[in-house]
């Protein structure tokens, strides 16, 4: 009876529908990246690459991936994901990583930058040594679709470490696999464009990911896609030659102006951030509240922080491990009672709780519905008790920030 219904309602609404046809261009996935190898050598990518090439450009020393795509301009409503599978190719490491699309609204890219055309623009005092990392003349940082941590390992160590696998991991998993909504930035994805893919890897064997882009349309005829708006605000991952790890929060804030248009309605930040560096005391493994204000208003405050990071464990074969004394209660099989003993367990460095991420995960940026109105505005990205990088202490923060709206 209930699917009964359904179809009844199915074909109310699609009869309802037939004097506002809107033309449908169909569910797409676009394989953008298949099980590339991404990793480090100077050697073989110094030189200049062709723009016009339509297989995948490899630069920033072979750690950065980039393609050109063409995708449809949808008239009806679409949902849009991202899809990242990852393993290890000889890399044992947590790395940071990064999905993202250049803005085409950016006369600067980074293919531009690594052929000599083009350079990050000047940068401003307050920014120090920053380069890159907020919108200059002819240059707007470009949009994350995902940030992910590489596992310790994944793949190519997964048949090697069996004597580091803990009971309550069956086995150890061959790849990771990522997937999130990005219908927000709908607006970035449409006709031809350049999406990329970067790990911060120093290694020959890197790693093999895989890049997807799922678009699954209305059946509705009527269904018409909402127009959208997305700005770019900062990005502070380092991703070409230039750029240098962000400890500028440990002396300042970073802040940005932008406009907001006048048909600009639904205004949202998303806000995606991560902590690294430091050791055991830094800022990788100790909260710090991070604060975002608009005009000097505080529209978020929040510690990012992830406790749950031994769930990943079947993931990170490669891990260090350690034993740590704890007394435990277990079933004793004679009497059949609980009684005590000291035993010595596995720590995996894996397991480890740190700021917004863990060894295999991805990061979900955090959503500020924002009551402004159109104009110029003040962005202002605060984290109060950053460190700085001391010597091999590399505390820094990578943050990310674009706005999207309705229209």
């Amino acid at each position: 009876m209930r699917n009964l219904l359904l179809g009844l309602l199915v074909m109310v609404a699609l009869s309802g529908c037939q004097s506002r046809d809107v033309p449908a261009k169909g569910n797409l996935k676009m394989m953008v990246f298949d099980n590339e190898h991404l990793f480090f050598s100077p050697e073989e990518f110094d030189g200049e690459v062709d723009v016009n090439a339509t297989q995948t450009i490899r630069i920033a020393d072979g750690r950065m991936l980039l393609k050109k795509v063409t995708l449809p301009e949808y008239l009806r409503d679409v949902k849009a994901r991202v899809n990242i599978k990852l393993s290890s190719g000889g890399d044992r490491w947590d790395k940071s990583g990064s999905c993202f699309v250049i803005p085409p609204s950016s006369a600067i890219d980074f293919l531009k930058i690594h052929n000599g055309e083009a350079s990050l623009p000047e940068i401003p005092e307050s920014l120090e040594t920053l380069a890159g990392v907020v919108s200059g003349e002819g240059y707007s940082p470009v949009v994350e679709l995902m940030r992910f941590m590489t596992p310790f390992g994944v793949g190519a160590y997964s048949d090697k470490m069996e004597m580091r696998r803990p009971v309550y991991v069956p086995f150890w998993e061959k790849q990771v696999e990522w997937e999130q909504d990005i219908t927000d930035r709908l607006s970035l994805l449409e006709g031809e464009i350049w999406i990329g893919v970067w790990i911060d890897t120093w290694t020959k064997e890197g790693y093999k990911v895989s890049v997807s882009l799922d678009f699954e349309e209305s059946p509705f005829a009527c269904a018409a896609k909402t127009a959208t708006g997305v700005k770019s605000l900062v990005n502070t991952v380092y991703y070409i030659d230039g750029q240098t790890h962000a400890d500028i929060f440990s002396r300042k804030d970073i802040e940005v102006e932008a406009e907001i248009p006048a048909n600009a309605k639904n205004v949202r930040l998303e806000y995606i951030t991560t902590g690294h560096g430091g050791h055991s005391g830094g800022d990788e493994f100790v909260k710090k509240a991070n604060i975002v204000k608009v005009d000097g208003v505080e529209v978020l405050n929040f510690i990012p922080w992830r406790d749950d990071c031994a769930s990943f464990r079947r993931f990170n074969p490669g891990t260090g491990v350690w034993l740590v004394k704890d007394t435990a209660e277990y079933i004793d099989e004679k009497t059949w009672t609980y009684k005590t003993k000291v035993i010595e367990e596995r720590l995996a460095s894996s397991d480890l709780s740190r700021s917004n991420w863990c060894p295999g995960s991805d990061v979900q940026p955090e959503e500020v519905s924002l009551n402004v109105k159109p104009g110029m505005h003040t962005f202002t990205f605060s984290i109060p008790q950053a460190q700085a990088i001391d010597g091999e202490k590399m505390n820094h923060w990578l943050i990310s920030a674009y706005l999207v709206w309705d229209k």
